[in-house]
């Protein structure tokens, strides 16, 4: 896969940064893929896919800190993105591995590899919980979704190293759906900080997976950047897209 950099600067550019790199190797291919990495200085909720963003949120709360709510492309549940979270997301064909021809599969090899290589980098004693979660001592510090299309998959998650947790106790209501693990335990008793720079968590995961460090040109940049601005005007953009359910 492709390392790559992009230069969005809002929430709903961001959001609709991973949703681009998954199109455009849609429309590609034959592309190896891409690894991106971005966090925002802006808090936001970002919906699962299938949410219902009154159950999800404290709207009284969002309204009065400036929270925007925005939908992800992707399935799974609803996190706050704020300062101290590091996002990634994966772009990987289908057909490459044997391991990403099913949800369950996709889920299982990943989350494999990213403990795997947080654990060689950091000695970290977690484990891989739920669907898609990496724990710390049984609290959740890393949750992870996946959106597929015919020849390529994006996965994506959330580490949480230095976030606020008592905002996002604030902002977001205890989710309906929850692993068996959680034990219906509040956000602020679930949830932990990793307690690591975003760069060294960065240099762990690139070393781990080991993505071409070029860069895309000048051109495949500006079309991805294209689907970028055509997704934020035509999706993230818009209420029609965010609160739909």
């Amino acid at each position: 896969m492709v390392f790559v950099t992009l230069p969005c600067s809002s929430p709903q550019q961001q959001l609709a940064g991973d949703e681009a790199l998954l199109d455009y190797c849609e429309a590609n291919r034959g592309h190896e893929g891409f690894m991106r990495f971005w966090e925002t200085e802006v808090p936001f909720v970002a919906l699962g896919y299938s949410k219902c963003w009154r159950k999800e949120v404290f709207e009284e709360v969002c309204a009065a800190e400036e929270i925007p709510v925005l939908r992800r492309c992707s399935g799974g549940g609803t996190v706050l993105q704020a300062r101290g979270c590091l996002n990634y997301a994966l772009v990987l064909p289908i057909d490459s591995r044997a391991e990403l021809e099913s949800i369950s599969s996709t889920n299982e090899f990943i989350m494999g590899e990213q403990a795997s290589a947080l654990r060689d980098a950091f000695g970290l004693d977690l484990r891989v919980q739920g669907c898609s979660d990496l724990t710390l001592g049984g609290r959740k510090f890393c949750g992870n979704s996946q959106r597929r299309k015919r020849r390529y998959l994006l996965f994506h998650g959330s580490f949480l190293l230095s976030a606020d947790l008592q905002l996002i106790g604030r902002s977001l209501r205890l989710p309906e759906q929850q692993p068996d693990y959680r034990g219906h335990r509040t956000h602020g008793d679930f949830l932990v900080n990793l307690g690591l720079p975003s760069t060294k968590v960065e240099e762990a995961l690139i070393e781990h997976w080991r993505p071409d460090r070029r860069e895309p040109d000048d051109a495949d940049r500006a079309a991805i950047m294209q689907i970028v601005d055509s997704l934020e005007a035509e999706k993230y953009g818009r209420e029609e897209w965010n609160l739909k359910f």
